[in-house]
């Protein structure tokens, strides 16, 4: 490939990454104006969770079909699902309807940042693609660091709605871009394997869903519970032994023998379970407790993705001069440094104390982010790219939805266990004033006293605090950020438990390196693109 076609390309992939990013870190600070908007309160979280079944199921499936078709077909289906998928959730009427659509906006999202770090390792050999993975790192981070801030600024001037508009002319850009510039030639025709692409999407979706709404919507001991935990075992059981008997599994056992695989793999998990389970809880904490609006909370986020992106780009060169242990160790040292930080949260936290110590969660994950793929990619040929790429995604997302998971089931016994310190007490004594209120605000309270974690929301809408009768007003609302604040403690506890943990997988690694990743490779990492054509 021409170097002019070759850098031609790599402006596509980024715009495609850009667009993705985006919509991750916009939706963020505008999703409390969302769903006070839509009426959904009851089932809002399924907003989070079908994005995350939709775009995680895919990606193991998704990964091995671009290996045996070539990754250009899937490369833009997934751009024009996430595009689709953007409009129609802005134009989304109730919560429902914004639901299925985030569903088709995750299977867009699931299929587009596999494939595209998936193409970098095609079309950039060993030396070059520490350094690219990097840049790619650096590319997610600058759509993070516009995405609060544009979403907090769209939010306030122009409606949520318009977070998702902006998708379109970045997606737009990118379909052009990639289908002009992108030439590749067809891969060896191979058998597929359908039924483990179908047992492993099911038993997925199963698990994910049983962990989404287990503890919420029904009891861990229901039996909705323990009916999708056990089609789950079900189904990932057969899918383990249909990969054992069919010529071309979606998910190659044999590579666990790859030690830098299965680590990589391990340490994904885990890096996604304490990191983005526990980061939620940054914008959440900065409009409720610290009471910025989300146009303001965007200027606290920002400065954390600045960070991410300078050591994202530091890392792609580091990564050409010590092993990957040294560098995800020191990454998880300092992730686990800003939870300390975080740990300490209070009432009377300022927005610099919270900037300053985002910042440091964002040096970490900066640092170790791009070195996940690159490790995964230099340990295998690249007819296997695609899928060990993929892998390494799923298993960071499933984790991520873990994380998600336990740290919200961690986050409302704190809230229950607050309110029954905190407020209580002063509900029980406001007798005289809470008989004044709105039938409309006195119903949202008897909600609030069932279901402690509506409290929140009062935190997150002006026009709830306002309804709140006066003589009571300063009172009880410094009560709910008392207990948010409590609450978010044990929160960034066990983030920073999960940190020490994947510093401990990590040590497994070894000495491995991308430098010696290419020696055992004949002292260059050479470029195997059997997909690409001249």
């Amino acid at each position: 490939m021409a170097n002019r076609t070759k850098w031609w390309v790599t402006i596509g992939l980024m715009v495609g990454v850009l667009v993705a990013a985006l919509d991750a870190t916009i939706v963020d600070t505008a999703f409390p104006r969302m769903i006070t908007d839509l009426h959904g309160e009851s089932i809002f979280t399924w907003v989070i969770t079908t994005y995350m079944l939709a775009s995680t199921a895919i990606v193991p499936v998704v990964g091995k079909l671009a290996d045996i078709y070539g990754r250009k077909v899937f490369y833009l289906t997934g751009i024009v699902l996430f595009v689709v998928g953007s409009m129609l959730c802005g134009a989304a009427q109730d919560m429902v309807q914004l639901i299925l659509f985030r569903g088709l906006q995750g299977i867009g999202g699931g299929m587009l940042m596999p494939i595209a770090f998936t193409i970098i390792g095609d079309i950039f050999p060993g030396a070059e693609r520490a350094k690219m993975q990097g840049v790619f790192g650096a590319v997610w981070g600058l759509a993070s660091v516009i995405g609060p801030k544009l979403g907090g600024w769209i939010t306030t001037e122009h409606g949520w709605r318009w977070i998702f508009y902006v998708n379109l002319p970045v997606g737009i850009a990118a379909f052009v871009i990639m289908f002009i510039v992108y030439k590749e030639s067809k891969g060896t025709r191979r058998p597929v394997d359908w039924l483990g692409s179908f047992t492993v999407t099911a038993g997925i979706v199963a698990f994910l869903l049983a962990l989404a709404r287990g503890g919420e919507a029904w009891t861990w001991t229901s039996w909705q519970s323990l009916g999708l935990f056990g089609a789950a075992v079900v189904l990932l059981g057969s899918f383990l032994y249909i990969e054992t008997k069919v010529p071309e599994p979606v998910l190659d056992l044999s590579n666990f023998r790859n030690r830098t695989y299965t680590v990589m793999n391990l340490a994904g998990f885990v890096m996604g379970a304490g990191m983005f389970g526990a980061i939620v809880y940054i914008p959440w904490f900065i409009q409720g407790v610290i009471g910025v609006d989300p146009n303001v909370a965007g200027n606290v986020m920002t400065p954390m993705m600045m960070t991410m992106v300078v050591f994202s780009i530091l890392a792609g060169r580091l990564a050409l001069a010590v092993p990957y242990r040294y560098q995800i160790t020191a990454g998880l040292g300092i992730v686990g440094s800003g939870y300390y930080l975080m740990a300490h949260w209070s009432v009377t936290t300022t927005q610099l104390h919270a900037t300053l110590s985002s910042m440091v969660v964002g040096a970490g994950l900066g640092l170790m982010l791009p070195i996940m793929a690159l490790a995964v990619q230099n340990a295998f040929p690249a007819s296997k790219r695609g899928a060990v790429t993929s892998a390494n995604t799923f298993f960071r997302q499933v984790g991520a939805t873990v994380g998600v998971t336990a740290f919200g089931v961690i986050f409302n016994n704190q809230m229950a266990h607050q309110f029954q310190q905190t407020l209580a007490p002063m509900l029980a004594k406001a007798g005289g004033a809470l008989a004044a209120m709105p039938p409309q605000a006195a119903a949202f309270l008897q909600q609030a006293t069932e279901d402690p974690q509506a409290l929140v929301r009062i935190l997150l809408s002006p026009e709830a605090q306002a309804s709140i009768p006066e003589p009571i007003r300063a009172q009880f609302i410094g009560g709910v950020k008392e207990m948010m604040a409590n609450s978010v403690h044990a929160v960034y506890w066990t983030g920073l438990g999960v940190a020490l943990l994947g510093i401990l997988l990590t040590q497994f690694l070894g000495n491995v390196s991308l430098k010696r990743q290419a020696a055992e490779q004949g002292g260059e990492v050479h470029l195997e693109t059997p997909v690409m054509a001249e």
